[in-house]
């Protein structure tokens, strides 16, 4: 595998471990700064907010820089503001940093999957692509239970592991990042939120926002669900959390598949509805370590075969403008993970910080549902009315949308 596709990634690893690190070390994050562990939360909305709004724009902007230059200063940006947030004395002043590092991540990350496609043959293009994005999963896997515990004693030591991972990345990518072809023409802004007119379009955006809303709404606060089960202790919170990455990655792999086997509305409606039954169970579950071990099991797995299913089900709307489609998905993704910290927040003050997963189980049913509105079964619009026509070979993939 080349080198660079793997230097890619850990830009990627380190992009995905910022993003949700935070999840592990909310209570040494609440008790330094004196904030409680619902305020705390807000740092993973605001990184997932500004990550959201901030990539259309951003790379709108930057559309004529060459993509070396555009990779190493997304880097540089990106390493910089979690020095910053190692360095912030203030919750306020710590809330800026993620700003920061979350325009750095919505630079790097698309860059870096455009950049993956021209360094390997065309028939190679998917792999590269999977290599780079496994970045992200890894991430969940390895970066976030390692995060949470480097973080265990002092929470700052987590945000300077991040910065030696994007310096490790900027540092490599300098070196070895040589003769890039120049950037294609790119869309503009207002061609990139163009499919949002389109109802499909709108609809599959729409469920993976209110799924990842679900999801982040107790992944987030997955250390209070499962505070009975921990007692506190870091070391079990850890195992926890990389029994959620594996299953993470087991889910990616086995999403792909599904999608392929069964169709994605298949894999939509059933991942749904097991993480809905999951998130329903984690009061009980969460009382004991090994309840929190099956949850940690369960949900990634159902949950990530759904993130591969709801990009799958953008593309499929209009494969020409398949990108396009593709990063509106990330940026609905992100949106719902921005309110997922919010909602979890306003569900542990109506519910408890037992109960407030219902909340999560009621959204991952409205996602279901939305998904149910918004798909249908197109096998009748491609076979003729005159009935027992021979199947064709686009049928089965049209009845899977």
């Amino acid at each position: 595998m080349p080198v660079r596709l793997l230097l890619l990634a850990l830009g990627t690893f380190a992009v995905g471990t910022d993003s949700m690190v935070i999840a592990g070390i909310l209570g040494p994050v609440s008790t330094d700064l004196g904030v409680s562990v619902g305020v705390a939360g807000q740092l993973v909305t605001v990184f997932a907010l500004g990550y959201a709004l901030l990539a259309p724009p951003l790379a709108a902007a930057t559309a004529r820089w060459p993509r070396r230059t555009l990779l190493l200063t997304a880097l540089a940006v990106f390493s910089a503001a979690n020095a910053l947030s190692a360095l912030a004395p203030t919750y306020p002043l710590l809330l800026a940093t993620r700003v920061l590092a979350a325009a750095g991540a919505a630079l790097y990350t698309p860059t870096a999957n455009a950049v993956a496609t021209t360094l390997v043959a065309p028939e190679r293009r998917g792999r590269a692509l999977a290599t780079v994005l496994g970045g992200m999963t890894v991430a969940t896997a390895l970066g976030v239970p390692l995060g949470t515990w480097v973080g265990r004693t002092d929470w700052r030591l987590t945000m300077w592991l991040v910065t030696a991972l994007g310096l490790a990345a900027f540092a490599g990518l300098a070196v070895l990042l040589r003769d890039l072809p120049a950037p294609a023409a790119a869309p503009t802004l207002k061609a990139r939120l163009a499919p949002l007119g389109r109802r499909q379009v709108l609809g599959a955006a729409a469920t993976t926002l209110v799924f990842f809303l679900a999801f982040q709404c107790v992944y987030i606060y997955l250390a209070t669900a499962v505070a009975p089960a921990t007692g506190g202790d870091a070391d079990r919170l850890s195992l926890i959390l990389f029994t959620t990455g594996v299953m993470s990655v087991l889910g990616s792999w086995l999403g792909g598949r599904l999608v392929d086997r069964l169709g994605v509305r298949t894999v939509l409606f059933v991942g749904s509805t097991v993480a809905a039954a999951a998130f329903a169970a984690l009061p009980w579950l969460g009382r004991s370590m090994a309840g929190s071990l099956v949850y940690a099991m369960v949900v990634p797995l159902a949950g990530w075969a759904v993130s591969i299913a709801l990009p799958h089900r953008l593309a499929s709307i209009d494969p020409a403008n398949a990108p396009l489609l593709i990063s509106l998905n990330s940026s609905a993704l992100y949106l719902g993970t921005a309110a997922g910290g919010a909602a979890g927040s306003a569900a542990m003050a109506v519910l408890g910080t037992r109960w407030f997963p219902l909340a999560a189980a009621v959204l991952a049913l409205v996602a279901c549902a939305t998904a149910a509105a918004t798909t249908r079964d197109r096998r009748a619009a491609a076979v003729a009315p005159a009935a027992p026509a021979p199947a064709t070979a686009q049928a089965p993939a049209t009845a899977r949308v």
